[in-house]
């Protein structure tokens, strides 16, 4: 049998609850389980007028996840049942070894954004794609936290910040070879 490491973490501070409605383990040794989770999210400010105020605080959560050792991977599909008629949101993660390197994995993450107002539909899901792109950078900043302190480490800056620092001094050392290559057009031109 393969080694399959899986981690469960402490719910984040944002986790007000996690039960477990449904867990099993398959004939083919799969860790299948259902959660139900609530969690702290704060409705915009301009739809918590149109909502009870209990109901603006918190949602409600599903999530479905497959532990599978034997490709070592972990499949989760999470979708919220709170509101679920003015914003729907379904999301897809796969965690997996990376083909190429043991010691990596990859994490494939899709998402479902769906609204069902008429007229407003398209804004409601504009604004849950940009909640939505926030919550992930936010996660996996959380997500490299924690693999760094269980390796004993605490980055000063997580991959995605180094990435982006990257970027940043690579689109200014080609904005200054771009102004240089000018700058060489323009002296060719009154020679």
């Amino acid at each position: 049998m393969t080694n399959c490491l899986i981690l469960f973490l402490q719910p984040s501070n944002h986790v007000l609850t996690e039960d477990i409605i449904f867990r099993e383990v398959t004939p083919d040794n799969r860790l299948i389980s259902r959660r139900l989770l609530t969690k702290t999210s704060r409705a915009p400010r301009w739809a918590e007028k149109f909502l009870p105020a209990h109901m603006a605080q918190k949602a409600f959560i599903i999530e479905d996840s497959i532990v599978d050792p034997e490709s070592r991977s972990m499949t989760t599909l999470t979708w919220n049942i709170t509101h679920a008629r003015v914003m729907g949101i379904e999301e897809r993660c796969v965690f997996r070894v990376n083909p190429d390197n043991n010691n990596w994995t990859e994490i494939k993450r899709e998402a479902w954004i769906s609204s069902n107002l008429y007229g407003i539909s398209r804004a409601i899901q504009e604004f849950g794609l940009a909640r939505f792109k926030s919550n992930v950078s936010k996660t996996m900043k959380g997500f490299e936290f924690v693999l760094a302190r269980m390796q004993g480490e605490t980055p000063t800056r997580t991959l995605a910040e180094s990435a982006t620092v990257k970027a940043r001094e690579t689109a200014l050392a080609a904005k200054e070879k771009a102004k240089d290559l000018a700058s060489q057009a323009q002296k060719k031109q009154y020679v």
